[in-house]
């Protein structure tokens, strides 16, 4: 009959051990999910930040070719002109 509670008692410690366990797992698990997620929140805010820089660029972009354009336009109509 001894045997019978050391092993009951045994089995108890093992659940409790197992149970406080998984609980921990669980929590450690919820952590690092939410690290996780803020680590990808900042990833696509940079993202994000970098498509913009590349849109304003590619705007610059245009309107310094369009400046040169002028600018030889106008240097052409110069040349014209002196002749």
């Amino acid at each position: 009959m001894s045997e019978i509670i050391v092993a009951l008692i045994g089995l108890a410690g093992s659940a409790a051990g197992s149970l406080c366990g998984i609980i921990v797992s669980g929590k450690l698990t919820e952590y690092r999910l939410k690290q996780l997620e803020m680590k990808v929140e900042k990833h696509n805010c940079l993202i994000e930040r970098t498509y913009a820089l590349e849109e304003k660029t590619g705007v610059c972009d245009e309107k310094i070719k369009s400046a040169f354009r002028r600018i030889d336009s106008l240097e052409r109509k110069s040349e014209f002109s002196n002749k």
